[in-house]
Parts: structure tokens; sequence; C-alpha cells
């Protein structure tokens, strides 16, 4: 949107409304020495907070660049009508009562139609949204106190809470923001289009979301696809994500795949770094801002204690930090800088007794990056600078900056604990290109998730269409659609009375499976038995089973593996592909993996690799490995079969696909679908 870039750098604020809210919003602008001009509207006051005050909209001198709207939700329809009138660029709605309140207030939802109608060319912020700041130019919408202040250059972070934003401000980690908005409602203005206008910015270094959700995937991938070619890495913490089996489903993949898989599945697929916190999320961004697109899990610890040595141990194996081992080079030059007491190893516990020596430090921090591809982490804790004196720690950030001139590999000081690397230093650190962490467990935490940013590897993630009039095929039916796909099946017959069972098993050929149809969990219901050897015993599991119609098929010997393959609809994020361990026991082991439609055979064999059942395919002591391209060829036909019905599947489930030496044979078969909604 044209008017969104003058909207978040005006020239030009119009403050409408008489509250508290309002005055907030001049004493912010002028607290952060806004430059253009600033006007007030009221129909009764004669000013506001020290501004005089117009009587109406139309009585401004031009329409402004940027307007905060204080009035209630009625009233700011009309106020977003007066400044369309008068060409206004944007607005930020800050009153609450639109769609978000639509389960409590059916007209809710009208309103808000009504608001983005009167909108026309404007851009709007919300509604029940405070605003936004920018940090870079000093203009702000934002009705409230905040904790930032001007920079240069820095991060741009958005989210769905305003109290999120607000408590963002307030860090003390030396996280230089350059931008910090609330989306409200995204009535007209969406998250992926406040990201773009961020990211197109030169000063911006990198993108932080704090998201409840996403209302169009596509628009989302968009812009991530701007940030990779801009260099500038996002990260991600989505609220809202533990698993919740979802009350309309059927099949077993949609409970184990949970709320959250498909939002966890698109992320992986973009490439960016998603985060479970706000600690690793402030700390992931920082760590960004100064390395851009440079993503390591490599680490060098240095520390002058062993205790520190081993925290940075524990604590990095256990998110995933790499300490590579010494090289000969690296000890004989440590060696020469440290002699002959000191245990070389990483993490490094380099002592004591050079603390002090500037240049023993250089020169020990230099001989163990020279030639390496590691962060290196100092561990350094300074006292606190209300009651002690930190000189002789801030005496050591020129030999970090020497050693980081001299080998070129990033460094970051590492404080053990938040409290002991003050915002000062911090800011100081950042200056000089220095990676401050306030935290072991949050650095090597943040280093690690930083590691598994990527670039998008493609743009053609299937937007969700909502399917109507759903109907849960019965087994045979999404067997043959399925066969249709080059799926293998076993043999099979289906019979609707009890007199034709004996010639269907014949003509199968014992063993045999018999299952009922008439429910999609067979096993629970009593409709399946299995291994049966002669038509006595077929005849006798039929008498039991309380089903009019019968599926037959030859029973399936030899299984290595048995594995549920499944899809589902996320209405947010696309199709979910879920692959986990099959059989009875899905839900129990909760063995899976989750990607998006459609997935090539090079990440699902990567994903496959995390699986705890992963040695099972390999042939677990000494037993016959299944036939993984087959595996894989199954997989894919099964995303092909979704794929030519987009917008009609709702779910698919293989539990069990059963995997041998030779083949992959499906043994049970779902699919939930129905007509196109166009």
């Amino acid at each position: 949107m044209n008017n969104l870039g003058s909207l978040l750098h005006p020239k030009s604020i119009a403050v409408i409304g008489g509250g508290s809210w309002c005055e907030n919003v001049i004493e912010q602008c002028r607290k952060m020495d806004f430059q253009g001009a600033i006007w007030a509207v009221h129909p009764k006051r004669t000013e506001i907070n020290g501004i005089t005050c117009f009587k109406t909209v139309e009585d401004l001198p031009y329409g402004p660049d940027a307007s905060f709207i204080g009035v209630n939700r009625f009233t700011t329809i009309e106020v977003i009508k007066s400044l369309n009138s008068i060409k206004a660029k944007g607005a930020v709605c800050f009153a609450s009562g639109f769609s978000e309140s639509v389960s409590e207030d059916a007209k809710s939802a009208d309103l808000e139609r009504q608001l983005v109608l009167a909108a026309g060319e404007m851009a709007i912020l919300g509604p029940n949204c405070y605003g936004f700041i920018n940090y870079l130019d000093g203009s702000l919408l934002w009705p409230d106190q905040h904790g930032g202040e001007r920079v240069k250059t820095g991060v741009a972070i958005i989210t769905q809470s305003s109290n999120i934003a607000i408590n963002l401000t307030m860090q003390k980690r030396g996280l230089p923001i350059a931008f910090i908005s609330s989306v409200g409602n995204q009535a007209q203005v969406s998250l992926a289009e406040m990201a773009t206008e961020f990211l197109k910015d030169p000063r911006v270094t990198a993108l932080g979301l704090h998201i409840e959700g996403i209302k169009d995937v596509v628009e989302f991938e968009r812009m991530v696809h701007i940030a990779n070619n801009l260099g500038k890495p996002i990260i991600i913490l989505k609220v809202g994500s533990s698993d919740q089996a979802q009350a309309a489903t059927i099949s077993h993949t949609a409970s184990i795949a949970g709320s959250n898989a498909g939002a966890t599945a698109l992320f992986n697929r973009l490439g960016v770094v998603q985060v479970q916190n706000l600690t690793i999320f402030l700390e992931t961004l920082k760590l960004a801002h100064v390395v851009g697109e440079q993503p390591n899990n490599k680490v060098l610890s240095m520390s002058c204690s062993g205790g520190e040595a081993s925290l940075m141990a524990d604590i990095g194996q256990a998110v995933g930090i790499n300490f590579p081992p010494l090289s000969k080079n690296q000890s004989a030059r440590l060696r020469n800088t440290l002699g002959k007491m000191v245990k070389l190893a990483n993490p490094l516990d380099y002592h004591t007794y050079i603390w002090g020596n500037w240049e023993a430090m250089t020169q020990t921090f230099i001989a163990a990056l020279k030639d390496s591809d590691c962060i290196g982490l100092l561990v350094l804790d300074f006292p606190r600078i209300d009651r002690c004196d930190p000189q002789m720690w801030v005496d050591v950030i020129p030999s970090l900056v020497e050693a980081k001139n001299k080998t070129g590999c990033q460094i970051g000081v590492v404080g053990s604990i938040s409290d002991t690397l003050p915002e000062k230093i911090a800011k100081e650190l950042l200056e000089k290109g220095i990676i401050p962490f306030g935290g072991i467990e949050s650095a090597l935490d943040s280093i690690a998730k930083f590691a598994t940013y990527s670039k998008m590897k493609s743009e053609n993630i299937l937007p969700p269409i909502i399917p109507l009039n759903l109907k849960v095929l019965t087994e045979a039916t999404a067997k043959k659609m399925l066969g249709e796909f080059d799926i293998q099946l076993p043999i099979s017959q289906t019979v609707s009375n009890y007199e034709d069972i004996k010639d269907a098993a014949n003509n199968v050929g014992f063993p045999v499976v018999l299952k009922g149809e008439g429910s999609a969990h067979k096993t629970e219901a009593g409709l399946v038995a299995l291994n049966l050897q002669n038509q006595t015993d077929i005849l006798n599991a039929a008498k039991v089973m309380p089903s009019e119609t019968f599926l037959i098929e030859k029973m399936i010997a030899d299984s290595l593996i048995e594995l549920l393959v499944g899809v589902v609809l996320d209405e947010a994020h696309g199709y979910v592909l879920t692959i986990a361990s099959g059989g009875k026991l899905t839900e129990i082991f909760d063995d899976k993996i989750s990607l998006l439609i459609p997935a090539n055979n090079e990440d699902i064999l990567k994903s496959l690799k995390t699986l705890k059942m992963w040695p099972l395919f390999l042939g677990y002591r000494g037993a016959p490995s299944p036939d993984i391209n087959c595996i894989l060829k199954t997989i894919q036909n099964v995303q092909n079969f979704v794929i030519s019905n987009h917008g009609k599947i709702s779910e698919v489930e293989i539990n069990p696909l059963i995997c041998r030496e030779l083949d992959a044979l499906v043994a049970d078969a779902l699919i939930k679908i129905g007509e196109k909604n166009d």
C-alpha cells in the first residue's frame, strides 16, 4: 500500500480525540523530538496538551500523513470518512469492539467492514491497535510510555499484542530497535504488509515477529522472499502453540499433528527462525543484527573459570551447540601464550593468571580464533557498576576488538547471568561489533536457534481452500482413489452380504484380513479381524462383526516398519504432511515429523532421519532394511493425490503403511473429502 510508507514516516500528525491516550501521543511525540507538524482535533476543547484544537477534521490545513484516532468505535468510522475526504494518508484506529468482539456482539464484524470501506486508499492500522514507533526518524503514534530511544540502525519488531510491544521496548539488553508496531485486527494493513515496509528500509537489519496466527500464507511467503532478497533474517515467536486435538478431525494424523504443526512446518519451509520465549526472541534478534545472514552453531568458548567452562559445555550440548576440538595449530599457539599449566580444550579455561595482562589476553584470543570457523564467546561477568569498579573488565573489550579484526571471527561476550552485563556495556560492545549476550543459557540457545536460519527453498506452498460438504469415504473407496495414483495396495474384494464372504476370501487367498465398513476407527469399533487362516475363521469373525458390508484383504506379512502417512488441511497454513510411527501405538510413541505440501524427497529424507525410529530404516541389529525408495515414492504419490484434489481434500491417512524389503503397501486408508469452494 503506497500510503503505508507515509504513515510510518510522517511529516505531519493529527491526534483526534480528547482522552488521556490522545494526550499521551502528543507527549511521546515531544519526547521523541518529532520535527513535523502536530495537530489536535476535538469539537469542544480549545487545546490538548498545549496544542490548539481544530473543531473538525475538515478544518485541518491539509490531510495529515498520520492520524491517531482515539474515539469510540462508531465515531471512529465517521472520523475515517472525514480523513479520507481531505486525502489523509493513514491512521491508527485505537478503538476496540470490532471483529475481535464478534462472539459478544454480532455487529462488530460489520463495523470493521464499514471501517475498511470508509478508509478508501488510506493506510489503516488496527482497529484495536496501539500503533507504531519509528525510532529511526523520531516519529510515532503511540498512546503510552515506551522504553526505547532514537537509533541509527536496528531491528524491526511487530507484535499482535500491544502489552508485549510495550514490554519489549523496556529491554535492557542493548538491542537497538528501529521500529516497533502492533497491528491489531489487521482489517486493512496486514502483518505481512507492515513487515515488508519495515524490511525495505535499509537501516533495518532483521525482523522479529510475535504473532498469534497468519491470515494469508501466500502473502506471508512473499514477505519472506523479500526478506531473503534483502539479506535480512526473520525471527518468529508464535503463541498458542500447545498441541490440542481438533474436535472436527477424524484421523490419527490430525490429533498427533496438533494445532502447531502447520505453523512449524511453514516456518521450517520458509527458513525463518522460530523461538519459544521472549528472552530468546530478543537475544536471537541481537545476534541477527550483528552477524546478518551467517548462522553458525560452532562455538569456541573462553573463560577464566573451570566452572564457567563446564556450564558452557553442559548447556551447549543440551541445546545443540557444536564445540569443535582445538586443532594442532590452535593448541600450539595457545601453548605459547598460556604455558604448560593450562589444559587446552574447547570450552577453554585460560585461568586467571593472565588477567590484567592485556597483551597476553589479546594474543590468547587471537591464538584460539585464528583460522577458526567458530563464533568466539568470552564469558565475562561485569561487576555491579553502581557499587563496584568495572574498569578492569572494560579493559578487556579492546582485546576482543583486536582479536575480531585480526581473525575475522564473530565474537560475543556472555554474562553468566543477564544481571552481569550492564546495558551501558552491552551498547558499547554492539557499537564495536561484539555481540553482548545476557546469560549463558540464552546465549547458547539463541545461537543454536539462529543456526536453523536458511533461505526459502521454494514458493509453491498450496494456499488453503476450505472444501464444502465434507464426507468420509469407505476404506474401499479411499483405497481405490489412492490406487489410481500408483500407491500399492493389498489384493482385496468387497462384499455386501454374508453369503459371498467364502468366495471372496478364496479369490483373495488365505490368510486374510476381514474389515467391517461404517467406522473410521475400526479397531476400537470391533471391525477388524487379522490373520484369518481359513473359511471357518473368516465366517466366525463375520458373524460377530457389527457390519453389513465387508472388505476382505490379503494379510500382509514380513513387515519391517509400520508408518503413518497422513495429510491434514490446516486452514491457516495449507496441507500438512505428517509421517510418524504407525499402527496402534501412533499417539503413544509420538514420533513424528510434519512438512508442508509439496515437499521434495530431499527434505522428506532429511526429516525422516530425525525420527527416533530412523535406525529401523537402516536395518537395526542385523534386521533387513525396508526399501526407502518405495517409501518415498508412496509419500510423493500421496502428495500428488492431494495436489490433484486441491480444495477438496480435508484429511488423508494411511495407517499403517507396511514397509517391507521390496515394497510398501497400504494396510488401512481414510479420506475425508468434499466439494471445492470456488
